[in-house]
């Protein structure tokens, strides 16, 4: 399996951000240019970009979907977004603007047939993004808990021909305190889907980890802007290790 490192750029109000554990009041800005920090990633080797519409995924429609077309259109690496996807209007703009890969979260658990149909219909252009909260998924930009466990939601979501999750422990997220493997693999091994972690990486040894294990791919974020290690760096472990 190919291990791939995911830099993160997350957008609030058009800006580069961080949050801890998603709580928007613990809201820390990095950049002021989704397009800058994507140039950086691509020129320092990234082979895929992720980025999140944070005031997309509150509101429940893309907010900030210029700034993010923007970015993507100034890069040749592939890159992947998600938040506030919730139509297929929402997913075409994303797609016919050039994004490789559009992450459904929300919506895959609030609307199951749909998510199934666009599965159908767009393939590998589509992730499913699950963020748990205590084995649960959250929703609504991690402000609501649903009652449906993480688990349950993979394997529904490989049946309906789903083949990429992202995986967030939303406790580890923006905390750096080490990303949850165990619940990676685990999922990883009930849905028999490749499943990318996101969440709690804070040093190069927990990149190792990441690519000894059996995970396809990591979500890098505030370890890179706290300056915890370089992406070259990352890279560079994540390659040798897997």
């Amino acid at each position: 399996m190919t291990f791939t490192l995911y830099p993160a750029i997350d957008v609030l109000n058009g800006k580069c951000v961080r949050l801890e554990q998603g709580n928007y009041d613990k809201e820390t800005v990095y950049g002021d240019s989704p397009t800058e920090m994507a140039r950086t990633f691509a020129d320092d080797g990234a082979k895929w970009i992720h980025i999140v519409d944070l005031d997309g995924a509150k509101a429940k429609r893309p907010i900030n979907q210029q700034e993010i077309i923007r970015a993507v259109q100034q890069v040749e690496v592939p890159v992947q977004v998600g938040g506030g996807i919730r139509t297929e209007a929402d997913i075409q703009l994303y797609l016919d603007a050039g994004v490789a890969r559009v992450v459904l979260g929300s919506v895959a658990v609030n609307n199951p047939e749909f998510t199934k149909e666009m599965l159908e219909k767009y393939n590998e252009k589509i992730a499913i993004g699950i963020d748990a909260k205590k084995g649960f998924v959250a929703t609504e930009g991690w402000l609501e808990t649903s009652q449906v466990s993480a688990e349950r939601l993979a394997q529904e979501m490989s049946q309906f021909g789903a083949e990429v999750f992202i995986f967030t422990d939303i406790s580890r997220d923006g905390m750096l305190t080490g990303p949850n493997i165990e619940a990676c693999e685990q999922l990883s091994r009930v849905a028999g889907v490749e499943v990318i972690a996101s969440g709690g990486v804070s040093q190069l040894g927990d990149i190792v980890q990441l690519a000894e294990s059996h995970v396809s791919g990591a979500i890098v974020g505030k370890a890179l802007y706290e300056k915890r290690f370089t992406l070259k760096e990352a890279l560079t472990v994540g390659s040798s290790s897997c």
